[in-house]
């Protein structure tokens, strides 16, 4: 598959960055014309990932959050990282309903959105190191139009 472009930003871990990073991924998509239903999907997810980051990541600690984004003909590739307290569990946490945070009032479904909204998710993660989520979505209706 062919790299059209490409794009990464690193910003603070404070909540007011994950619309941020919502509007980075809607301009960054702007240039191929994706679908309003699209275009939601990848912004709910990244909403996800980067919220994840933020609470559970850095918790009342501060840090960077890394996100990079490549675009191909037909489908988008992002990747949310950051250098926090990482996932003991990986399984564990992505069970839907399970959170880390449960005094937060937190529903634990991020990763469950973030697997329903994209075609591909996967998690890697180590304790005190930190977290990298890689999601990638398929543009239906941009085959259409081939």
């Amino acid at each position: 598959m062919q790299n059209i472009n490409e794009m990464s930003v690193i910003f603070s871990s404070k909540s007011e960055n994950e619309a941020f990073a919502r509007i980075v991924v809607s301009a960054f998509l702007a240039q191929i014309d994706p679908t309003v239903n699209e275009l939601n999907d990848i912004k709910t997810a990244v909403s996800e990932a980067v919220t994840n980051s933020i609470i559970h990541g850095y918790g009342n600690d501060s840090g960077q959050i890394k996100m990079r984004c490549e675009l191909f003909l037909d489908a988008i590739t992002i990747e949310i990282e950051d250098s926090g307290k990482g996932i003991e569990n990986i399984v564990e946490a992505m069970t839907p309903s399970f959170t880390s945070c449960p005094e937060m009032e937190r529903t634990g479904m991020g990763f469950t959105v973030m697997e329903t909204l994209m075609d591909s998710l996967s998690v890697d993660s180590k304790k005190g190191v930190g977290t990298k989520v890689v999601m990638s979505k398929k543009f239906d209706s941009l085959k259409e139009c081939k």
